[in-house]
């Protein structure tokens, strides 16, 4: 790599069990499904072919993504590397729609509203009523967190509001003194970011579909404008996974 520029790669978790039931998740906390961990592992080869090696490693607090990265660090023996998990970098939060059947709500609420709720840049889903089950402000993984930092919904508007920061404070000094940075995260996480760094709209970025399992590698200048962007692996699976997000992405319309 040239010392004027800099890589760094991204890739969404692998299929979750609820992904595979067509349920919202958010930030249930859910497993990976077998074909999940079998994308996360592909991932991992994927890189170590193509010789990419990393420093750091950054991903959620959501352990769908965290065994993604497991599997990608397993298939390049890179499991000792330094792993930073933050809950700036989860899935949007979905609210009181986590858990229900996205055709089930499609039938409560109309078709037409779920498609507002999932598809709008700042219009969020029906806030979660504090105590719930699914409310993080119960849960154990947020207990170092402020309260009034943890959200009963989000639209993507708010988490780009989390994720960006985040990226801007943590990760750009990393790479801006010469690290190599992995990122495992969430569709909602990583495209808060992509839309930053490719400078799109938010009319823009909701046309935007990230693969599972694939890893995503951009290359900036020094001033982080982007000069290179490719997907990694075997050419045909990520044609077909590109073309499946998109088919998902215009359903959802």
């Amino acid at each position: 790599m040239a010392e004027d520029t800099m890589k760094l790669v991204l890739i969404r978790h692998g299929e979750s069990e609820w992904n595979k039931l067509n349920l919202f998740t958010g930030w249930t906390d859910v497993e990976l499904s077998e074909t999940g961990e079998k994308e996360a592992a592909a991932g991992g080869r994927a890189l170590k072919e193509a010789g990419f090696d990393f420093d750091i490693c950054y991903t959620s607090r959501l352990k769908r993504a965290i065994h993604t990265l497991n599997f990608v660090l397993k298939e390049m023996d890179r499991e000792w590397l330094p792993v930073v998990k933050s809950w700036k970098l989860n899935e949007r939060h979905y609210g009181a729609l986590q858990g229900l059947n996205k055709a089930d709500a499609a039938a409560e609420h109309g078709d037409e509203q779920v498609k507002i709720w999932r598809r709008s840049f700042d219009i969020c889903p029906p806030e979660l009523e504090p105590g719930d089950e699914r409310d993080p402000h119960t849960q154990e993984q947020y207990r170092d967190v402020a309260p009034d930092q943890l959200p009963y919904t989000e639209c993507l508007k708010d988490t780009i509001a989390r994720a960006w920061p985040f990226f801007e404070d943590e990760i750009r000094p990393q790479m801006l003194a010469g690290k190599r940075v992995l990122i495992a995260a969430h569709g909602n996480s990583l495209r808060s970011l992509v839309m930053k760094f490719e400078k799109m709209t938010p009319e823009q970025i909701l046309e935007v579909n990230i693969p599972t399992g694939v890893p995503l590698v951009y290359t900036f200048d020094r001033d982080f404008n982007v000069v290179d962007k490719q997907y990694i692996g075997d050419p045909e699976t990520i044609a077909a996974k590109i073309n499946a997000v998109a088919n998902q992405g215009k359903a959802k319309k």
